[in-house]
């Protein structure tokens, strides 16, 4: 069990950027929203997709207090090493992504405590399961407590993070825990994530490069604070009115300039990694695409072309060959139990 747990939460920890580009609505139609994320790690990451439908009675621990539900949406999953949802899209267009973020405090139950235990291996999945978008999740964390499982792995280390949610609106909310309590931030204006510090103290950071200007100067490092100053002036540089092919490679190259080259290492340094995968979802069009930077081609997977009424099977795509993977990968799902939690 030790090593399932070292094998789930050594990708649930990688250092990682996320982007989100919100187009310019035309002829008051809603621009095109799309949130890409690089995954860095030290070693390649075996992670599958798992499409999981409506209906689906689900809980947020193996025993003691928990959270049970039943999934009010389908939804498509990035699983690593079959046991933990890393991230994922619903099918009403809400992407949530897991960040490494080493000074995070996760809330702990008291002696005797009865609060509602998460599980870091099903946290994301929970939110898509339940929430349609941004302020419903808000409203939901307003009202209700829980804890989580897994913070004490590894000396409190590789399982921290924070969290970010971005709906088809634009709207983003992002999670983090500081001295055991939950701060959150909403807007459409948090188009950037990287790891720590804490985003305020992100944003007082990022703030001192938007004073010299990225015409100009911008930092050159794959560091957290270098890879946000990157995002964050080149999102707002780039056209926003434009189709979704231009939108999507605008997308693209920025998430390319926040990569770290794959097979760059810095030794002891745990927030710097090379990128082995990266995600674009397309959150208009209910699109996942997915490519690991090991392989040649892009690949996607479309929601809208997916049966995720009650009662429809659970699909996989498995990764183990992915080299075959271009374009729309609908074809290539195939009916799967469901993956089994490492709670």
């Amino acid at each position: 069990m030790a090593l399932g747990l070292m094998a789930l939460m050594a990708p649930m920890a990688s250092p990682c950027s996320r982007v989100v580009f919100i187009g310019d609505s035309i002829k008051d139609k809603p621009g095109l929203v799309i949130v890409g994320r690089t995954l860095d790690w030290s070693t390649p990451i075996p992670t599958d997709l798992y499409i999981y439908p409506r209906g689906m009675a689900r809980q947020s621990m193996d025993k003691g207090p928990m959270i049970k539900w039943v999934s009010k949406y389908g939804s498509v999953m990035a699983v690593s090493y079959g046991g933990g949802v890393t991230e994922g899209m619903n099918d009403q267009g809400m992407v949530m992504n897991g960040l490494f973020c080493k000074i995070s405090q996760y809330p702990t139950q008291a002696p005797g405590g009865k609060k509602p235990v998460m599980s870091l291996s099903v946290l994301v999945s929970f939110f898509l399961d339940n929430f349609a978008n941004v302020q419903e999740v808000s409203d939901w964390l307003a009202n209700n407590e829980f804890v989580i499982s897994g913070q004490t792995f590894d000396g409190g280390t590789v399982s921290l993070l924070h969290w970010e949610l971005t709906d088809r609106t634009g709207n983003s909310l992002i999670m983090e825990f500081v001295d055991g309590k939950i701060n959150t931030y909403m807007g459409r204006d948090l188009t950037v994530m990287t790891n720590d510090p804490f985003y305020p103290e992100m944003k007082a950071i990022d703030s001192y490069w938007e004073k010299v200007g990225g015409t100009h100067f911008l930092p050159g490092g794959v560091r957290s604070q270098d890879r946000f100053a990157r995002a964050a002036f080149f999102i707002n540089q780039v056209p926003k009115n434009t189709d979704l092919n231009t939108s999507f490679a605008a997308l693209a190259s920025i998430m390319g300039t926040v990569s770290v080259p794959y097979g760059y290492l810095v030794q002891g340094e745990k927030n710097i990694n090379s990128t082995q995968w990266r995600s674009v979802a397309d959150l208009k069009n209910n699109r996942y695409h997915f490519k690991f930077a090991y392989t040649p081609g892009d690949f996607y997977v479309d929601l809208n072309e997916l049966m995720l009424n009650p009662g429809a099977p659970c699909l996989i795509l498995s990764t183990k060959s992915p080299d075959n993977f271009f374009g729309n990968v609908n074809n290539k799902l195939k009916k799967t139990e469901p993956f089994k939690p490492m709670y």
